[in-house]
Parts: C-alpha cells; structure tokens; sequence
C-alpha cells in the first residue's frame, strides 16, 4: 500500500551532462543561486556505481533503477545482438521504465519534459514531452497526451533544434550560444505554462543545452590546455548556459508550493580528450584478436574518404536524410566488412572515445569460435594483459584507465547485449597518433571526428525540502538509488525490479 505523502511535489531537473565541478564551483562562487540554496539546505553528492562505464544509458538507469545488466542499453550505436551489425538507437529503451511510470494506477499527476534517454509512458495521470529540444535532432519529438506536441508549437512556435557542431566557425559559435538561450527561454514559458495548468505531484525538467554547450564552447574556456581567445565574447559562454538554466529552475519553484522538495542531478561532466577511435581498432587487429580476410576488397575506405573531403555540416545534413537501417549498413561494412570470422575472437564496436570489446563467442555470435567457460575467461585475462602494457610514449604512462569485464562487473553471465570488456582512454590535451605495446604498435591517422573533449562519467546530486535531511555534502550515492528514493519521497513503494535502494540516510 502507498505511504501518505505529507508535504509538497517532487521537482526534479536534470541537469544533461552538468560537470560537478562546475556546478559545485559556480553555486559557491554565487552564479547559480537556485542551486546554491538547495547545497545550503539539504545534501548534495556525486554520483557513483558500476553503471558509470559508458556515457550512453547512466539517464536509463537513473531513472529507472536498472542496472545495465537488465536493460542493455550501451550507446548510441550498438552491435544488433545476434548479429554483426551495428545499428542506430533512437534511446529509447522501452523495458526500463522510469520511475514516474510506476505511477499508473495512482491518483498522483506528473509532468515531465524532454527528460534525456527516457520515454513517454502511456496511463501516468499528467502530461508528457519527449524530444523538444534533444542534443540530437535526429529524435523526433512527441507527447503524452499525443495532441500536446503540436499545441505546444502553436502556442510557442517550434523547437528551435539548436545542435553541437564539430569545426563550427568563431561566428557560428556565437549563433550556438544565441540560440541555446533562447531554446531555454523557450522551453521556459512551455514549462511555466504546463506547471499551471494542473495540481501536480511530480515536475521533472531535462535541459540538454548544458550538454551542447560543454563541448561547443570548451575551446573559449579556462580548462582547455589552448583556450581560444573569444575577445571575451564566449569565455564564459558555458557558465551562462548554467546560469539560464538556474534561473529557469528557481523561477518554476516560485510557482510551485513552499513545501515542494527540488532535487538537481547530473549523468556526468566533461574533460578534455580526442577520440580514440582508429586506436581501438587497431588494438584488435594488430595483436591478433580480430581477423581479417587476405583478399578483402577496400569498399570500407570509400566513407572514410568522403568524411576527409565533406565539410562536417554538409555530413550532418545528408546523414538527417538517410534512414536509420541504411547508417547501420554502411558502419558493419565500414568496420567489420571483409572479416574472417572463423578466426577472430574479439572483435571492435566502434566508439570515438571509449573502448568497448565484443567476444567472438560461441552460441551467442553467428559465427562464435571462442567456447563459454574456462576459454572465455582465459580470453579475458589476456585481453586485460594487452590493455595493461599499452603505452603513450608521449608521456610514458599507461594508455588505459579503467578496465571492466561486464561478467565480473554486473555479475552475470556473458551478456546477449553488451560488450564483454568496458574500457577507457586515459584523456590526453593531445590527439594519440601512437600508442606502444611490447608487440605492436597502434596508430591514428584518420581523425575525421576531431572534438576536443568527452565525457568524464560523474554524476552530481543535490536535494533540499521538508523530505530531505539537511547533511551537506555526503558520501557518494549510487546511480541507481536515485529512482527509488524519488518513489519514497513520493510515499510510493519500490519495485521488486530495481536494483537500487532507497537513500534513507538523506530522508527526512
């Protein structure tokens, strides 16, 4: 039975890709005072647990109280089990759940607006919006109810679709931070005028812009090793985006009760780095673990060329046109076109900055040569070898961070989705060209995709209202206790299915 709730609605924002550090740094400095006063009243922490291997999925899991293990999801462009192709996702992973979904067969309403990797879920009293200003604008948007989205546009106009752009100009830059003001000046009034048209016992607001604009405008900021001097124009261009944010935030707990608990949390931040992508591959190839066959044709060479001699924005532009299917086509054929699969046991799914390893194995691939059990275990002691003796002569330091075999990590077995072996590039303020091992040696060449930073993968939480213990700064909190202690802030109970628990110790 559910508890009685006996204070105001949960509000909710996330904060996409919102860096701790920043967050933490400008609240204290007093730029993000809606912030700040939640840091002075309640609790805050960084976000931890096994799910923070990959940037793609942490919101899935967040939200839901799954672990990667049971919803699979990974990234962006993930192997189609069964297979060895590779697909587009559009990130939406229906069997995870968000929280607020379990909140069907309650009198409790909600409303929730362009919540990252999460989906509309039909029967929750309120309203839903989906993709109204996503990072990509590949997603399309809609609603629950369906007739809101196009009221939503005649109402306010459509979105605006501002996006990341990779070797944008200094002018298009300053277009960029126009713009992503204005989507959140407009996603503003869309959410002032949701909030009053109802009684609402759940808020929860997603902005994608801080994401955007973390890696357009790092080249103009003090943490890139080569700032790129803006005249001062766009130096502070991220912190500005933070603070449109916060202000937006405060001003929609004015419209909420006094009594309302507000909750910030955050997927992850950024750091300097370049995509490792053409490494990764060679890792596999150069010592042994992914085959190729001696006669293959160079058709994978044809796409390479054209991303070298189209411009980035005519690319987007075409690849906005081009079906889903037809993408995963073109990159199996890319990176796995021509191999010899009777003799590869580990093989590659491309990623521009993390490591993500797939086994050959039997059973589970079409044409799996490596045995379950003691074989694949031995497999991945040498793979983690391999990995341990990289080097980046550069500095004379390992080349990898963090290295996590997803059986001993999730405790599962190999797993029909996921890469069997999660690992990072330790981040450089440098492309990596050359990387040594005892009997190879990876190069990169074809940096097409050459963005100067990705992703760190910390979280950030912060709460403050009558349910939450006024503690400060506490020790780190899981990624997936957060759904659950939202359910008991609602006075709901917690499903059986997720993995997390609630964070009693921060309750009121």
């Amino acid at each position: 039975m559910n508890q009685q709730r006996a204070h105001g609605p949960l509000v909710v924002l996330a904060l996409d890709a919102g860096d701790a550090a920043l967050i933490e740094q400008w609240a204290d400095e007093g730029h993000l005072p809606t912030i700040k006063g939640l840091l002075d009243r309640g609790v805050q922490s960084r976000l931890t647990g096994p799910e923070l291997v990959s940037e793609n999925g942490i919101w899935v899991s967040l939200f839901s109280g799954l672990s990667r293990a049971q919803h699979g999801y990974y990234y962006w462009r993930p192997l189609k089990p069964g297979t060895y192709e590779l697909e587009l996702s559009n990130q939406r992973v229906d069997s995870a759940v968000p929280f607020w979904g379990h909140l069907r067969h309650t009198a409790m309403r909600v409303a929730v607006v362009d919540v990252p990797e999460t989906h509309c879920t039909a029967g929750v009293p309120g309203v839903q919006v989906a993709n109204w200003a996503p990072h990509n604008a590949r997603f399309a948007g809609y609603s629950v109810p369906a007739s809101l989205f196009a009221d939503l546009k005649t109402r306010f106009g459509s979105p605006l679709g501002v996006e990341e752009q990779v070797g944008s100009t200094f002018d298009e830059d300053v277009q960029i931070y126009k713009g992503l003001l204005k989507q959140i000046e407009q996603k503003a009034a869309i959410c002032h005028h949701l909030l009053s048209r109802d009684r609402l016992d759940l808020v929860v607001l997603g902005f994608h812009e801080s994401h955007i604009a973390g890696h357009q405008f790092w080249k103009y900021s003090d943490r890139s090793s080569m700032p790129v001097n803006s005249g001062g124009r766009l130096t502070h261009a991220t912190r500005d985006v933070y603070q449109a944010i916060d202000r937006v935030f405060g001003a929609l707990l004015e419209q909420l009760p006094k009594n309302s608990t507000a909750v910030v949390v955050s997927n992850m931040g950024l750091q300097e780095d370049y995509p490792n992508l053409e490494l990764t591959q060679a890792f596999c190839r150069q010592l042994g673990y992914h085959r190729m066959q001696q006669h293959s044709n160079s058709w994978p060479a044809i796409p390479r060329l054209a991303r070298r001699l189209i411009p980035q924005s005519w690319q987007q532009a075409i690849s906005s046109m081009l079906p889903d299917a037809f993408h995963g086509r073109m990159l199996s054929r890319e990176w796995l076109g021509g191999t010899d699969w009777s003799a590869t046991t580990v093989f590659p799914i491309p990623a521009y900055f993390l490591g993500f390893l797939r086994v050959n194995l039997r059973g589970r691939e079409p044409q799996g040569v490596v045995e379950p059990g003691p074989e694949y275990r031995q497999l991945l002691e040498r793979i983690e070898a391999d990995l341990k003796r990289l080097i980046d002569p550069e500095t004379g330091r390992p080349a990898i961070g963090y290295i996590a075999r997803t059986v001993d990590h999730y405790n599962t077995a190999p797993h029909e989705s996921l890469p069997d072996i999660f690992f990072d590039w330790a981040p450089t303020p440098y492309p990596k060209r050359r990387i040594e091992h005892p009997r190879a040696i990876l190069e990169q060449k074809d940096m097409f995709f050459n963005r100067d930073t990705r992703h760190n993968l910390c979280g950030f939480f912060a709460a403050a209202g009558p349910g939450i213990s006024p503690q400060g700064r506490v020790l780190k909190l899981s990624v997936l206790d957060v759904a659950p202690t939202c359910l008991r802030l609602m006075g709901q109970m917690v499903p059986e299915s997720m993995q997390g628990t609630v964070a009693s110790d921060i309750l009121a």
